[in-house]
């Protein structure tokens, strides 16, 4: 089940945990177009390109599958504002890795060990924990924005850390002390542009405990 097909209304707690947003959302920002739509514009199966967003896809899905009442649905209502840091697929691959010690070839072999290793309530989490809402923050604000926590769909926060400006280096702090933090993908911001959800892609995953 893609998630544009699935629940868009808010849950009023995804909104509330964006009260201490500490960033300014662009300005500019007014179409109404989802991030579920852009997320399943590819298609809505895995396949073999890791750099793409399948496995987040799929995992919101499987989370609204199991509980429809999720606020992960808020990604499938485009007419509220949000900004998303999308892991990749390869992101994932690494989480697998990092949770089951084992590496995985497929992109289905990788969500289905997080979830069964997790269970569907963290990957839920993990998820949230991904999602800014109340505000759609593009690259130029994240760029002017080092030192910036930003509170998250989870309610938990994470940081920004802008190594450079010019080459748009941007480094998200998360919660989990043990890993590597994941930087933001250059060929991968602003994604949904002009629309009042965005969303840019991380290398790797973001974790609101240590996992």
């Amino acid at each position: 089940m893609k998630i544009r097909r699935t629940l868009s209304a808010l849950c009023a707690a995804a909104v509330a945990a964006g009260a201490g947003l500490a960033l300014a959302p662009a300005a500019h920002a007014a179409g109404t177009t989802s991030l579920a739509s852009v997320l399943a514009s590819d298609g809505d199966t895995f396949d073999r390109n890791w750099y793409d967003f399948d496995i987040v896809d799929q995992a919101v899905a499987t989370v609204l599958a199991a509980k429809p009442g999720s606020p992960v649905a808020v990604l499938a209502d485009g007419t509220v504002p949000l900004t998303a840091f999308i892991p990749n697929d390869r992101a994932f691959q690494v989480l697998a890795k990092d949770l089951t010690h084992r590496w995985y070839g497929s992109e289905q072999e990788v969500l289905t060990a997080i979830a069964g290793a997790v269970g569907v309530d963290a990957v839920e989490q993990v998820l949230l924990y991904h999602v800014v809402p109340g505000a759609t923050i593009d690259s130029a604000t994240a760029l002017a924005s080092s030192g910036a926590s930003l509170t998250t769909a989870q309610g938990g926060t994470f940081k920004v850390k802008v190594w450079s400006k010019r080459y748009a280096i941007v480094q998200l702090k998360d919660q989990d002390r043990n890993d590597l933090d994941p930087f933001l993908v250059r060929s991968k911001l602003d994604l949904n542009a002009g629309n009042v959800q965005i969303a840019h892609g991380i290398s790797l995953v973001l974790r609101p405990l240590d996992l």
